[in-house]
């Protein structure tokens, strides 16, 4: 590695942005999923930023318990002070923390990236939750002594506080509507459910633009199907779909790659050719409005099905695109991306396929 990461350092030369770090990540054995992840993650730069803004806050509490979030905080922070610019860093304790807290994660078999993924940022917000709360709890304890016969906290009866939202939420958290339109009455019914990434059903020589109108197509309840109109007080036939009511400022897209066959009994993957664009704009919005991304990090799957291959990511930082495999890091090109698009043909040789993309929004965030 040691001459990789030179050659790459002579490849940016004077152009090797200030301050950065890349380090590949060692394996510890069908670790990739992880990796991968990881790298995606750290060129995630609002995260990465709010991730090493915790460590400096609570690298003094040295006799708080390890979890998830201090060991991936120990790590991000490790990579962000090596005095090389380049390198390989052993994710040990942060893989060690997982394994303990996740059986799933526990054997030296191909894991999924997205499952990972959804797991990790889960567990963030589970742990930064139960801090605010922790260092809430204090305060409430005191004003409740004090006005023991008021409400806590001055709430009026009845009312509830919004729950926290943390940095993690601010930077993956979307909120989805559901629309159910009663087709007797025509009330439209709206509930709202929140998502930190979008799983999209793929097709054959498809675009995520086409993907996400699929997602946001009307689909008529009916038969078995039907809708209960509050209105109606009864089962009726309705229409129902899906809008983006808040865009969020990280959007990430899991394209369905692996789906389950019937007559095989196993799932199989799909390699489909599914064009993801350098600028996507996101619409059917509640707003009709055309929120624009940037892409700057991909996932890669590659092998021919679900329970075996190797993951990779191409991620892009400061106007370049590297490349991710375990402890290799390289410089490559714009037009890799177009290579993990997948393939036209179904029983084609290539099965190096996008799988978790990760945009960032060009409006600028307040």
């Amino acid at each position: 590695m040691g001459a990789a990461s030179s050659r790459l350092e002579k490849a940016l030369g004077e152009q090797f942005p200030e301050g950065e770090r890349y380090f590949g990540l060692e394996n510890f054995g069908n670790t990739c999923y992880c990796n991968s992840v990881l790298q995606a993650l750290y060129f995630c730069v609002p995260f990465r930023e709010q991730l090493l803004e915790y460590y400096a806050n609570n690298k003094s509490a040295s006799d708080g318990e390890e979890n998830m979030l201090t060991c991936l905080a120990d790590l991000f922070s490790q990579i962000s002070n090596q005095k090389k610019k380049t390198g390989v860093i052993a994710p040990k304790r942060f893989i060690q923390r997982l394994k303990k807290q996740n059986e799933l994660f526990r054997s030296y078999m191909h894991q999924d990236a997205h499952e990972f993924l959804n797991f990790l940022l889960n567990e963030l917000v589970d742990i930064l939750e139960k801090e605010c709360k922790a260092n809430k709890e204090p305060s409430q304890n005191s004003s409740s002594n004090k006005n023991s016969n008021g409400p806590v906290n001055g709430q009026p009866n009845g009312s509830h506080k919004e729950p926290d939202t943390t940095w993690v939420h601010k930077c993956f958290q979307g909120i989805l509507t559901n629309q159910t339109k009663c087709l007797r009455c025509e009330t439209v019914t709206d509930r709202d459910e929140t998502f930190l990434d979008l799983s999209l059903d793929i097709e054959q020589n498809s675009s995520i633009t086409s993907c996400l109108k699929n997602f946001s197509s009307t689909e008529t309840l009916n038969a078995e199907d039907k809708f209960f109109c509050d209105k109606c007080c009864s089962l009726q036939e309705a229409q129902k779909r899906m809008k983006i009511k808040k865009q969020p400022n990280i959007l990430v897209i899991h394209l369905k790659r692996f789906k389950y066959i019937e007559q095989l009994g196993r799932y199989k993957k799909l390699t489909y050719r599914v064009v993801f664009p350098l600028e996507l704009k996101l619409m059917n919005t509640v707003d009709n409005s055309d929120l624009e991304y940037s892409l700057f990090a991909v996932l890669v799957h590659v092998g021919s099905g679900p329970n075996h291959g190797h993951y990779i990511s191409v991620v892009k930082s400061h106007n370049h695109w590297l490349f991710f495999d375990d402890e290799t890091v390289e410089m490559t090109d714009e037009s890799m991306v177009q290579t993990f698009f997948g393939s036209a043909q179904e029983f084609s040789g290539n099965t190096d396929n996008g799988y978790i993309l990760f945009y960032e929004s060009l409006a600028k965030t307040s």
